[in-house]
């Protein structure tokens, strides 16, 4: 019997309506949304995203699916799609919640091949005084501080934080999972690749054909891949990127919406707004004017 058909499935925890920032991440204290619910966040879910939560302060109890555990001050927590899961914090626990969507994790992963193989399943990894921990531990307290200040080049230095966490977690969460890896390590390449192509040519709205062809894989075999590494379909995770790229120069360039949709390879302003709107909710200028509300507050 399927006993996760009834637990809520949200974007952020309480929220049903997507978050507007265009990084496809989102970054906040333990204390911004724990504090709200008498410091304990019921059983959820997510769709397409993927949680790491790092308590520097304090003690929970967290539940992973079916089981239940103790989380320490030093922890980190990983969190894959659809896991269920939920907390009971100390009351004024301090730490960080950093939640990625697919199309970035897939991006920042695409060298990384049979990274996301070893996140797959939720893992609770310790940090230990040494020089690694300590600098992991200050990557989580940069990207808080970098999330919120909207500096030049914060896209480029998210991301690389995001990378260098990613990478620390894939290297210690590989004993929880090794054969998972192992099974799925021609699958985990196949879809390193195409995150590569994916960035190469996102712009060019080629078919799942195209890249299929590139990997030497059929189209079939290539949604599989990315259906169990992601939940989506291989189109799916081009048009995110797509809409990942069109956020980013919605807001953070003047370009026009006219020459937004020509730089993203459409060749009818109609339709990339058709596009645009079909997939957020939300016209190019509409997202515009309340990505640019939210950021100035």
């Amino acid at each position: 019997m399927d006993n996760t058909k009834n637990v809520p499935i949200f974007k952020l925890y309480g929220e049903k309506e997507q978050w507007l920032t265009p990084d496809l991440v989102h970054c906040e204290s333990i204390a911004a949304r724990s504090q709200l619910h008498n410091w304990q966040i019921k059983s959820h879910q997510h769709s397409g995203l993927f949680q790491m939560l790092f308590l520097r302060a304090g003690n929970a109890e967290i539940q992973l699916d079916d089981k239940h555990h103790a989380m320490h001050a030093g922890q980190i927590l990983l969190v894959p799609q659809m896991c269920v899961h939920g907390f009971k914090f100390d009351k004024n626990a301090v730490g960080y919640v950093i939640t990625i969507a697919c199309p970035l994790i897939t991006k920042i992963s695409g060298q990384m091949e049979d990274a996301l193989a070893a996140l797959n399943g939720p893992s609770i990894l310790s940090l230990v005084d040494d020089d690694e921990s300590t600098a992991i531990g200050l990557a989580f307290s940069a990207m808080d501080g970098e999330y919120k200040r909207h500096a030049p080049h914060r896209n480029l230095l998210i991301e690389s934080l995001l990378t260098t966490i990613l990478i620390w977690a894939s290297r210690n969460a590989r004993h929880y999972s090794l054969k998972n890896i192992q099974a799925n390590k021609k699958g985990g390449k196949h879809f390193a690749h195409f995150g590569r192509l994916i960035e190469e040519s996102y712009a060019s709205h080629h078919l799942v054909t195209y890249y299929a062809g590139k990997i030497g894989i059929t189209p079939a075999h290539l949604n599989v891949i990315a259906r169990q590494t992601t939940g989506k379909s291989a189109l799916e995770l081009v048009h995110e990127r797509l809409l990942l790229e069109a956020k980013r120069n919605l807001v953070y360039t003047t370009m026009t919406i006219n020459v937004v949709s020509y730089a993203l390879g459409f060749a009818d302003p109609a339709y990339f707004t058709r596009f645009f709107k079909r997939h957020i909710g939300l016209s190019p200028k509409d997202f515009r004017k309340q990505a640019g509300t939210l950021f100035e507050k």
